[in-house]
Formats: structure tokens, C-alpha cells, sequence
């Protein structure tokens, strides 16, 4: 079963970061009260170092160029076949109430 990943504005990590600069706080209480991980706190500070204003452009990571239409289908049928099975589980769990 995967987790879909949280998604975090630019201006939420913009203040992650700033906090954790400012914050005379532990960085792990700091994590804690925004509900991330910690290390999650320093990839953002690091990304906002290195790329300036640049930083938090995109929605998660870029696809790799490896990544090719094949690769992304054979994602979606792994999660389709899931979905289906999920459905054939309720679909039996009602019809056993018809009876």
C-alpha cells in the first residue's frame, strides 16, 4: 500500500525555513509542530541556500529523463489493478448482506 506524499506550499516551506533559522527551538520540535520530518526541514533550508528565490518552483521532484511512457503506464496499471481489487473486496462484503 503506498502513501501519497504531502504536498506543502512555497510559502509554507518559505516559513519552515525561516522559523527554523530564527527558532532558538530544536529543529526536531520544530518538525514536530509543522508535521514533518525533520530532515525534510533541512533539504527545504538547503534547496532555499543553493537555488535562492528559484527554490519550490515545481510540485515534487522533476521526472527523471529515464522515465520514459512505458514506465509511467505500468505505474498507473499497478494502481488500477489495486483499485480494482479494492472494489471486488466491496463488492463482496455487500453482497454478502443480500443474502
Amino acid at each position: 500500500m503506498t502513501r501519497k506524499r504531502k504536498r506543502f506550499t512555497k510559502e509554507f516551506k518559505l516559513e519552515a525555513v525561516r522559523r527554523l533559522r530564527e527558532s532558538k527551538r530544536p529543529a526536531s520540535e520544530l518538525a514536530m509542530e509543522l508535521g514533518i520530518r525533520r530532515n525534510q526541514l533541512y533539504k527545504w533550508a538547503e534547496a532555499l541556500e543553493k537555488n535562492g528565490d528559484d527554490a519550490f518552483k515545481g510540485s515534487g521532484r522533476p521526472r527523471k529523463e529515464s522515465q520514459t511512457e512505458l514506465t509511467s503506464l505500468q505505474q498507473e496499471n499497478a494502481r488500477l489493478k489495486e483499485e480494482v481489487e479494492i472494489l471486488k473486496k466491496a463488492a463482496a462484503y455487500f453482497a454478502k448482506d443480500l443474502k
